[in-house]
């Protein structure tokens, strides 16, 4: 049997990303929200307070200020995670997927309090400039007595799971997005009409390697840099990103109550969703994985990634900025992910009917051929009236554009992530020799019975769907309701959030190396520009075109997420008892008043 690089990541996330790993990190986040005393309070209302400078000193230790440093931190959640991941989560997990997206919201609110307030404790302060913390010094710390290397091998295995995370999560995912969602809307000049090749897409990789030339010019300048850019970049955006989403909620207002009652039911098992149009239909097992993963690789909740960024701010009680970090996972998914959800959600975006129907004439077949079900159609229909006037396609037009990616429906054998035999068969737009558009289609993998039957394959219906993967489904959405608004806002906002998530993760990964050679020499100096120049070359390799699906880049992506969690919880375990003890006297001297001024 052959593998491919698919099969072997597909094997190690499903170890690494185990349901007993988010067993595992769910009941963490309760434990810690018990201990704390329901700590999320503290976060909400002192953690506003401290944000607002109303606890800074002259001379706190560090190197920017709370404000910032929640901003670094917020700049590597909030971004394509809110918008293309939680579209990811509903488009295939349903209404679900958003439940658990807020369990793991409030859960990963006493997550981030509890990494950051470890770190804070164990902080390496010997360049008051440039502080660093992170899981890799708490380990140190904890192994310090014991003697040898052990603590620095420890330390240096979650430095490699976060390099790895860096590089998928932190840039592979932001990158082949931000490729996705633009050449979905706009053409490159010169290179829009160049059919892409199974491997290679010139589109997306002409804006892979302009966007590997912001994010390089940027990283050089570390995190005061990162975190001068953050505090105005992150605010901005989120700004502008929840008017206009709000602006889309108003407008159907209508539907709200019943989409969060839908939301509640499906999230705790009352009914799976069933399919409709565009939806496959998700159980409750799979909605749950998905708003879980999704909310995780959102937040970083019990990642160890935040504490990095923290560990610079100025600060000289270390559970103060544990609390700050606290609110990251209210804004991230408690907020910002709802309002997205929301917004695909009423405008029917998730579980849209199809944008073109071929005629009942048409010939269209289904062959058995080499161990593969061959679909084959004959040119495609001009889009339908309702998908020009949301893509603003003029009434004569076909509506069709070359490389569009498209899918239709057929029943096979069973899918084991939606209970159904529901699959997708995905296609890429091509020029038809009559001057119109055809489609080249994806195989279909042959499916045998108990018995050792062929399953057969049967078309669901005629309908053509656009492919709006990630990100792309979110701007759909927006332009449902307002024609333009997707394609403006969500573009823009996908390119700025992108930008300061993939600047902050190179600088967490970065620590990871810095910690592995050293703060200081030419082994250093050398390392940490390799990575650099490294983190910047794959930005631009992620979207020449080997990942063609966003199944496809949520297995890259989870690995790195997985990878992180596996190393970082025990540790949050064996350091978590100081910092509770920490934390509590912390609060207890914040009751008696010892911090008032």
């Amino acid at each position: 049997m052959e593998f491919t690089i698919s099969d072997v990541v597909s094997a190690i996330t499903g170890i690494l990303f185990h349901d007993y790993v988010v067993y595992a990190l769910l009941a963490t986040g309760l434990l810690f929200t018990l201990w704390s005393g329901f700590g999320q309070y503290r976060a909400l209302t002192h953690g506003v307070s401290v944000i607002r400078g109303k606890f800074d000193k002259e001379g706190d230790p560090g190197a920017i200020s709370h404000f910032q440093a929640l901003s670094a931190a917020l700049s590597a959640t909030v971004g394509l995670g809110n918008i293309a991941g939680v579209a990811l989560a509903v488009a295939i997990g349903g209404p679900g997927a958003v439940f658990w997206m807020w369990v793991i919201g409030l859960l990963g609110m006493a997550l981030k309090m509890t990494e950051v307030t470890q770190s804070m404790l164990t902080r390496d302060m010997s360049d008051p400039d440039n502080p660093h913390g992170g899981p890799m010094y708490v380990v140190d710390s904890l192994f310090k007595k014991a003697g040898g290397r052990l603590g620095a091998t420890i330390g240096g295995i979650f430095c490699f799971t976060l390099v790895l995370s860096a590089i998928t999560g932190g840039n592979m995912f932001q990158a082949w997005n931000v490729a996705a969602v633009t050449t979905q809307y706009f053409d490159v000049p010169g290179i829009s009409n160049i059919e892409k090749t199974a491997n290679f897409n010139p589109e997306t990789f002409a804006i892979g390697i302009i966007l590997a030339i912001i994010v390089g010019c940027v990283i050089v300048g570390g995190i005061k840099r990162i975190g001068s850019v953050a505090g105005k970049l992150v605010p901005f955006m989120c700004l502008l990103y929840l008017s206009a989403g709000l602006l889309v909620l108003l407008m159907n207002i209508t539907q709200i109550p019943e989409l969060l009652m839908l939301i509640v039911k499906h999230g705790l098992g009352i009914g799976d969703a069933s399919a409709s149009g565009a939806f496959l239909g998700g159980s409750f097992a799979y909605a749950m994985m998905w708003g879980v993963k999704r909310a995780l690789f959102s937040s970083e909740a019990g990642q160890g990634s935040a504490p990095i960024a923290h560990a610079a701010a100025k600060c000289d009680e270390p559970v103060r900025e544990g609390v700050v970090a606290g609110l990251e996972p209210f804004i991230d998914t408690l907020v910002v992910c709802t309002v997205t959800a929301l917004i695909i959600l009423s405008t029917g975006a998730w579980n849209r009917g199809p944008e073109a129907t071929f005629a009942e004439q048409a010939t269209i077949s289904l062959t058995l051929d080499d161990d593969e079900w061959k679909l084959a159609t004959p040119s495609l229909p001009e889009k339908n009236e309702e998908a020009k006037r949301i893509n603003q396609v003029a009434p004569e037009a076909p509506g069709w554009s070359l490389n569009d990616s498209v899918f239709m429906l057929v029943r096979a054998g069973n899918n084991d992530d939606t209970g159904d035999n529901l699959h997708r068969v995905s296609g890429s737009v091509v020029h038809h020799d009559d001057g119109g558009f055809a489609v080249n289609w994806d195989s279909i993998d042959v499916q045998q019975d108990d018995d050792g039957n062929t399953v057969p394959v049967t078309l669901e219906g005629s309908g053509v769907w656009v492919n709006y993967p990630g990100a792309s489904l979110t701007a759909h959405a927006f332009d449902r309701t307002i024609p333009g608004l997707g394609k403006w806002l969500v573009v823009i906002a996908v390119w700025l959030f992108a930008i300061s998530t993939m600047i902050s993760w190179s600088y967490y990964g970065e620590q990871g190396v810095i910690y592995v050679f050293g703060k200081e020499g030419m082994v250093s100096i050398f390392a940490v520009t390799l990575y650099r120049v490294a983190y910047t070359i794959i930005v631009a390799v992620s979207t020449i075109g080997f990942i063609t699906t966003d199944a496809e880049l949520d297995m890259w992506t989870t690995l790195g997420l997985g990878a992180m969690l596996v190393a970082n919880i025990p540790i949050m375990w064996i350091y978590g008892p100081k910092a509770m003890k920490a934390y509590h006297e912390y609060i207890g001297k914040l009751k008696r008043g010892e911090f008032d001024s």
